[in-house]
């Protein structure tokens, strides 16, 4: 599975400033493997607690499922226990958002334009 562009920037804007995400996150890496496929992000907060991020550009109910399936595995190792997720799109359905609290994940809406710096965020009308 590959990213489209805009996700594959997206990814590369998040790993470059992660306290777009959340104030607290440090990234640990980018793409951390697991068994059954990569992490788009692997951070820890201020606590040193374990951060998983996934990114999309469109945030859906698969995308939701694909990072409670990551974290299941990364629970087995443990210096990663008590890993936390978080779902970030620049749009997320109000079925993925709904399913992502019901799994104990935070989602976060993310604005490309405001992330590359071609659109302030202080300017929008609305």
């Amino acid at each position: 599975l590959t990213k489209d562009g805009v996700e594959a920037h997206l990814q590369e804007l998040l790993a470059a400033d992660p306290t777009a995400i959340a104030q607290d996150l440090m990234l640990i890496r980018r793409e951390f493997p697991t068994d059954i496929g990569p992490v788009d992000l692997l951070c820890r907060d201020a606590s040193g607690q374990a951060v998983a991020v996934e990114i999309k550009r469109r945030g859906d109910i698969d995308g939701v499922e694909q990072l409670v399936r990551y974290l299941e595995r990364m629970e087995r190792d443990p210096t990663l226990r008590g890993v936390r997720g978080v779902f970030v799109a620049q749009t997320i359905k109000p079925q993925a958002k709904v399913l992502a609290e019901s799994r104990g994940l935070t989602w976060v809406e993310i604005d490309y334009e405001v992330l590359r710096g071609t659109r302030r965020e202080d300017l929008t009308l609305f």
